[in-house]
């Protein structure tokens, strides 16, 4: 195929006058069309015309159900005018609690120091020639903590009596969850999927297409039990209600699908 081309010299002159030169031929090999736009190009504008075709929807999936296991970070502190009385005492005390978990049947491996510290503290000087309120060290508070996972919520409340009696004095905090949340974080996976569906079902039905095949598929959260956790800065002997509730188990995904 040959297409003639004219092209056009500008010359500078008083009157600026246009010279038109012979015209020129040009050879376009056969089966290529005119002016065609590089193949690369076709095929972005395939690829933008095809992803215009396609939706993006997020799902989210929970399981609620009743813990099997429960935390307890419970401990000692005392306070004495020299380091070692401060720090004999708590570790007499958790000593005993110890012992106490043991005969209460709680694994080794269940318990676990989770926080040891001795600390100086300051009180109001009694001198009245120094300025009102100037601290000055009177002493040590020691603090010796661990961490408890009971296997059987049962003994929840026992135990907290129990290690009470024995001296604790310090509860950080109980939180609930489940030795086993491996099912139900799948479970919450397969109602984020669910959700996700309905959602673009529901986005291709009001916008009058088709629903298509599933283009991706990504985990965008997972979460494990994170409940509420019941705090006291003190504890007394006496019987310890526990109201252990239900935990929640989340998952979220995002989804792309065709539209026909």
């Amino acid at each position: 195929m040959r297409i003639l081309f004219q092209p056009m010299i500008l010359s500078a002159g008083a009157a600026a006058a246009l010279v038109l030169a012979p015209l020129v031929a040009v050879d376009i090999p056969r089966g290529m069309a005119p002016f065609s736009l590089p193949a690369a190009a076709q095929a972005q504008d395939a690829t933008e015309a095809e992803q215009s075709r396609r939706i993006t929807v997020t799902g989210t999936g929970q399981v609620d159900l009743p813990p099997d296991m429960a935390t307890v970070r419970i401990g000692v502190t005392q306070q004495d005018e020299a380091a070692a009385a401060a720090l004999q005492q708590t570790s007499d005390a958790l000593a005993a609690m110890l012992e106490r978990l043991e005969g209460l049947g709680v694994a080794e491996r269940d318990v676990q120091t989770s926080g040891l510290r001795l600390n100086p503290v300051w009180r109001d000087s009694p001198d009245r020639s120094e300025p009102q309120g100037q601290p000055e060290p009177w002493g040590f508070e020691a603090s010796n903590m661990v961490t408890v996972r009971l296997r059987d919520l049962e003994q929840l409340g026992a135990v907290l009596d129990a290690l009470v009696s024995d001296g604790a004095n310090r509860l950080d905090g109980v939180s609930f969850g489940l030795q086993e949340p491996e099912v139900a974080q799948d479970e919450a996976r397969r109602l984020a999927v669910a959700e996700a569906r309905r959602k673009a079902a529901l986005y291709a039905e009001a916008a009058g297409v088709t629903l298509g095949h599933v283009v991706s598929l990504s985990e965008t959260g997972a979460n494990r039990p994170q409940p509420q956790m019941m705090e006291t800065a003190s504890m007394r002997a006496g019987s310890v209600p526990v109201a252990a509730g239900e935990v929640a188990i989340e998952a979220a995904v995002q989804m792309v699908f065709e539209l026909q």
